[in-house]
């Protein structure tokens, strides 16, 4: 796919990758071999008619692909940008065995970006109302899938969301370069024209409870308030002016635009070397949104090796383009900082990794005697999120596990309170946006179930 010069997108905001010209997309569908039994289907968490849609647009029916993807899947434009679809679909694809699959994800992104581009949007017939009412806590992924899951089965839904506008981590969480967030206001605008309610700044575990929702008239309610509670390292100098955590940085200049300041006034400090600590795709956006704040120099620490990066390959690869540089077998152990509290150095030390566990990986060990430090004004710290804890702080009959994490039945979503529901980060840990989605659907499926039964 044709993409945006490395030394040109470093120093602005826009998408990197320009997507599919009609020509190219119907090149690229014509590889699929249509097999008789689809291992890609199976390799997607919401079931994509993958066959049929690539099929739609080798035939130049671009719109009708469109909508064949939003049977099973009301957020393709974002699918189609951040989902892993090489550890998914693409792994599954016959083609991938000896040489490379299909580019699923690119196929469904140009769908969904025709569809849209052209104004030919088509709003599935919503049947008459149930008479059911039901409350989605949180406009992530998973909650967003929800209510358009079961706005479609004829419920009606109101999603309640905590910040000022919907999206949940489509919209703070990924940076403005892999997601646009007109694209996830697109993707929302059609669930409104379907029927979703949205209320925002509606924090739930602060303004109301659970409870308070049922007292409300809604019958059931799926909790998607995701992993958004950062973790740290719990080393000296955590605390120094110039040390972040990825959720405040990526926050900051992905929702409140801190890249336009002052016409934003919510800066982030921009720094001349910049650490990023951590190996998975919130470091890469992190690492790569400084690298378009901070054209000196951005370092990634990552206590494992290159080949054990969880990050996607294409963004490890957009990075190195745009300049990041890579410490791997480092973690840092201190940060150190000036007489006025702001951060001068990081001291780090060298890893080595053991034979494998019973999981087959292996831990990283600190090298005795390894220990250096190198200059750091900003620090960004993405090794992992917490669950939100408001729900199930005020709502104790909702069972979490030893981590915090809302338990549910692994197939049903349900919690062990009646009548509530839940998927995503909040169930999952930090996971996936697709993976959010499969929750979703199997959430709302059950819901469904529910509401007609009035069983549990």
């Amino acid at each position: 796919m044709p993409e945006q010069d490395p030394l040109e997108r470093i120093r602005n905001f826009q998408e990197v990758p320009y997507g599919y010209t009609e020509e190219l997309a119907m090149k690229e569908a014509f590889r699929c071999l249509q097999c008789k039994d689809p291992k890609c289907v199976e390799g997607c968490p919401v079931n994509i008619d993958i066959p049929w849609f690539v099929r739609l647009i080798s035939e130049g029916k671009f719109i009708e692909a469109a909508w064949k993807i939003k049977e099973t899947n009301l957020l393709p434009s974002v699918c189609g940008r951040v989902c892993r679809q090489e550890d998914q679909c693409e792994k599954r694809c016959i083609r991938a065995k000896k040489g490379q699959a299909v580019a699923i994800g690119a196929l469904e992104r140009f769908a969904a970006d025709y569809e849209r581009e052209k104004g030919d949007l088509a709003v599935p017939e919503i049947p008459a109302w149930t008479g059911r009412k039901v409350a989605v806590v949180g406009s992530g992924p998973a909650g967003l899938t929800v209510a358009g899951d079961l706005v479609k089965k004829g419920h009606r839904v109101t999603i309640f969301e905590a910040l000022h506008v919907p999206g949940g981590v489509l919209m703070y969480g990924i940076p403005e370069f892999r997601l646009p967030k007109r694209i996830v206001a697109a993707e929302i605008a059609y669930l409104k024209r379907m029927g979703v309610d949205f209320e925002l700044n509606a924090v739930i575990g602060k303004l109301f409870t659970i409870d308070d929702l049922f007292g409300e008239g809604y019958e059931a309610v799926f909790v998607g308030t995701g992993a958004g509670l950062p973790i740290f390292m719990g080393i000296p100098g955590e605390n120094l002016i110039g040390v972040y955590s990825s959720n405040e940085y990526l926050t900051r200049v992905n929702l409140m635009r801190a890249y336009q300041f002052p016409e934003c006034d919510t800066p982030v400090l921009r720094g001349r070397k910049v650490v990023v600590v951590g190996g998975g795709n919130t470091a890469l956006d992190a690492s790569r949104t400084a690298r378009r704040l901070c054209h000196v120099d951005v370092t990634v620490v990552y206590r494992r090796s290159r080949e054990e990066m969880p990050a996607r390959k294409e963004e490890i690869q957009h990075a190195e383009e745009e300049g990041v540089k890579f410490l791997f077998l480092t973690s840092p152990t201190r940060y150190i900082g000036d007489r006025d509290g702001r951060l001068m150095k990081a001291e780090l030390v060298k890893m080595e990794l053991s034979e494998p566990d019973d999981s087959g990986r292996r831990r990283p060990i600190p090298v005795a005697g390894s220990a250096f430090q190198i200059d750091a004004d900003v620090v960004i710290i993405a090794v992992g999120n917490l669950i939100n804890p408001l729900v199930p702080r005020t709502s104790p009959d909702i069972e979490v596990s030893s981590c915090g994490n809302i338990v549910v039945e692994p197939t049903t979503e349900k919690t062990s309170k009646k009548g509530v529901f839940a998927g995503g980060d909040i169930v999952r840990g930090g996971a996936t946006v697709i993976l959010a989605m499969g929750d979703g659907r199997r959430a709302a499926n059950n819901i469904h179930e529910y509401l007609k039964n009035r069983n549990w």
